[in-house]
């Protein structure tokens, strides 16, 4: 994915390396419980010796790894993972790039149409320097919540948040 809308308290403020800069986060749970379960579970097929990675050509790497840890790192680390809000905190909305772990590219917002608004108006990224209409980024808001970096059709380059805004 290369942009995703997610639900944020209003008073959300993502963290910063350094001022300007900030620090890429993965979407919180059910995802770092699921990445936790899914390395668990790695390790003990890696401890087994039935890893696919331990047995694949293609990975000789692999083979020269003792444990699991220095073959794929250690658990996922719940720093780098959003916090998890219940369900009635999650009252705005902000978008992120997540061709890295995922970063925000606008302000907390209260409505999907404050946001669309917002992202036409500063001319933000739906693709490298390619922004997107409020039309699009509306749809893209209120359907699937996500869009690709690109789509290729008909040999024309697009964003993929125009790509999801196009009758299929």
């Amino acid at each position: 994915m290369s942009r995703e809308v997610r639900r944020v308290p209003a008073d959300w403020k993502h963290p910063e390396r350094y001022p300007g800069r900030y620090e890429p986060m993965f979407e919180g749970n059910p995802t770092l419980d699921e990445d936790i379960e899914q390395w668990h579970k790695d390790n003990e097929l890696w401890k087994a010796g039935k890893h696919p990675a331990q047995h694949d050509p293609k990975c000789p790497s692999a083979a020269r790894c003792e444990n699991f840890e220095d073959w794929d790192g250690g658990p996922p680390d719940p720093d780098r993972y959003m916090p998890f809000w219940p369900l009635e905190q999650r009252t705005h909305y902000q978008m992120y790039e997540t061709t890295s772990e995922g970063t925000p590219i606008s302000p907390v917002m209260a409505n999907p149409d404050e946001l669309a608004h917002w992202l036409a108006d500063n001319k933000a990224s739906a693709f490298g320097r390619e922004g997107a209409s409020y039309e699009e980024w509306l749809q893209m808001i209120m359907g699937p919540g996500w869009a690709p970096s690109m789509a290729r059709i008909g040999g024309e380059l697009m964003s993929g948040v125009a790509y999801m805004s196009k009758d299929k």
